[in-house]
């Protein structure tokens, strides 16, 4: 993947607060965040670690706040819990956000993404049933959908989300149409191992450790990771309502902060072991330390006999380039909600980018801890299709795909 302009120190940027003033300094005066008690959601999946170590690790207190990671059972859940205030804030995936704030499948409500959370680390498992039938990468898979006169079922986690986004595009470069030649199906991270265990599906498009354990399981393999399909691709981010950040505007800053420097700390390739073991408990991810800690410290089996390392693998600092919140990252998510229907026309993809995306708010918290910042809020990258996106003419790109609604 390409980045447009590169990264400048973030103390050096805009005429912003001198670093050297002290980042405690948010915690106090007229910076003190309103709300000092935050309760943020989470899934279940490994990429939920920023959220969970900025607590565990006291990151919270340092900015004058209290989080309580709130482990919930599904994407609508979380949705639903932001919408009414259950949840102030919540890991969440990227096009649930743009999904609520379009009104894409239930009310509209004004949405916030404060940050990215993490890059790669999803992958598209598919059942044992098509490694016996020679079906082990998207070509001989492509072949055998269109021989077969009932279609095949997938899963996806959320019809807005990026597990969606990334099954479809995955799906629809090696010309198979998700919704013409196959069955596609909502089902929450947890359920997915147990899903394809029973038959109901024969694959999905989920986060790690989820397709991990279908491997150690012996019921499936990995046909793709996400990262093969856009390397260092956006993946979660920290959402919120507009109504909340206009409201506790320091106790947003203050959560950015806090996480920031959790997604710092999991970075450091040699925390990544006890990190792996610490959402691994019963209380967060729930699942067995090696399905987690193997794929992120970038060591893949595929469950087809090959293991290897990925120079791709999860990542959630990267020295502020995974966490900046793109506003070319949320305008591809627009572009695919149009390109299967979910959007009916196209909406105005940089005015949404621009109200939706915080960036004036994360600027402010990465500046005070010297975390790099990007000269451009927009980055080009090259997908699985060879398709440059850059965000410069989203109409165009999202009506020019071959297989689309």
């Amino acid at each position: 993947m390409q980045r447009t302009g590169g990264l400048s120190a973030a103390a050096t940027l805009m005429g912003m607060v001198a670093p050297e003033v002290k980042s405690a300094a948010w915690a106090g005066g007229s910076d003190r965040p309103e709300k000092p008690a935050v309760k943020i959601g989470f899934m279940p999946l490994t990429d939920c670690a920023s959220v969970v170590i900025a607590g565990v690790k006291n990151f919270d207190k340092k900015y004058g706040i209290s989080i309580t990671p709130a482990r919930e059972s599904s994407w609508a859940g979380v949705r639903d819990k932001l919408m009414s205030g259950d949840l102030d804030a919540s890991h969440a995936l990227y096009g649930l956000v743009y999904g609520v704030h379009m009104g894409i499948g239930s009310p509209r409500k004004d949405m916030a993404v404060l940050m990215t959370l993490s890059n790669n680390g999803q992958g598209i498992t598919l059942s044992n049933h098509f490694k016996v039938r020679g079906a082990t990468d998207g070509a001989s898979l492509a072949r055998l959908v269109h021989s077969e006169a009932a279609p095949y079922t997938f899963a996806q986690t959320f019809p807005t989300g990026t597990h969606a986004m990334w099954l479809y595009y995955w799906l629809a470069s090696h010309g198979v149409h998700p919704f013409k030649d196959t069955k596609i199906i909502t089902v929450p991270p947890p359920q997915m191992v147990a899903s394809l265990r029973s038959g109901d599906m024969h694959g999905y498009c989920v986060g790690d450790p989820w397709n991990a354990r279908a491997i150690e399981e012996g019921i499936g393999f990995t046909v793709a990771t996400s990262q093969e399909i856009w390397p260092d691709h956006p993946e979660k981010v920290l959402g919120a309502t507009r109504e909340f950040v206009e409201r506790y505007p320091n106790t947003a800053r203050a959560m950015i902060m806090a996480i920031l420097e959790a997604s710092r700390y999991i970075d450091t390739m040699s925390h990544r072991s006890e990190v792996a073991q610490t959402i691994a408990r019963k209380s967060y991810v729930n699942a067995d330390v090696g399905s987690i800690e193997s794929r992120m410290l970038g060591q893949y089996d595929n469950g087809l006999g090959l293991s290897r390392p990925d120079r791709n693998f999860m990542k959630f600092y990267g020295d502020g380039a995974v966490t900046f919140p793109y506003l070319s990252d949320a305008m591809w998510f627009l572009t695919q909600h149009r390109r299967w229907g979910l959007l009916k026309e196209d909406p105005d993809y940089l005015a949404i980018a621009q109200e939706v995306n915080q960036t004036e708010l994360y600027r402010e918290a990465a500046t005070q801890l010297q975390v790099a910042l990007p000269a451009s809020e927009m980055r080009s990258s090259t997908l699985i299709d060879g398709v440059l996106w850059d965000g410069s003419n989203p109409r165009a790109y999202a009506n020019s795909f071959p297989v689309h609604a």
